[in-house]
């Protein structure tokens, strides 16, 4: 191995973390309007469907999720796809805005009409990767699956209260 291509593997391996740790911090800045946003007593005061989860579900699921955007995030970047970059973070930047909407602003509506835009967002970018990296669309599966049924639960509150 020549030097030119060591000093190649390395730079590559750095682009590679420098990516990684991109994804993870803006995955973290999404995830930190869930902690801001919290349910609190309005939350608990609303009718809610009898298949509602447990408040307690909710962060260990989020959790796993959100490790498993920014996996994805990473090799979206990676990729160097802009279709596949602009759907991702647009996701993320919907996903950060529907805690501000339901539980800050307490916008049910909106945060249906977002919920769904997020499930849209992810559905289109699970169809873009599917001949392209198959991990990231797989990987994106169990998120696609959530945010449906979060969306059916916020309609069912909608619809309830």
């Amino acid at each position: 191995m020549s030097r030119n291509d060591i000093s190649t593997t390395a730079t590559s391996k750095s682009l590679s973390l420098l990516l990684l740790v991109l994804a993870v911090a803006l995955v973290a800045a999404t995830a930190a309007t869930g902690i801001h946003f919290q349910p609190g007593d309005w939350y608990e005061a609303l009718q809610k469907p009898a298949w509602t989860p447990p408040n307690s579900v909710f962060p260990p699921v989020w959790s796993l999720l959100y490790l498993m955007i920014a996996i994805v995030g990473w090799r979206v970047f990676r990729s160097r796809d802009s279709t596949a970059i602009c759907l991702w973070l647009a996701q993320l930047m919907a996903n950060g805005l529907w805690s501000w909407l339901f539980f800050g602003l307490h916008q049910l509506p909106w945060a249906l009409t977002d919920i769904l835009i997020i499930a849209g967002l992810v559905g289109a970018l699970v169809q873009h990767c599917w001949n392209v990296d198959r991990w990231v669309s797989f990987l994106l599966l169990p998120y696609l699956l959530w945010v449906l049924y979060a969306a059916s639960l916020n309609g069912a509150i909608l619809l309830l209260n």
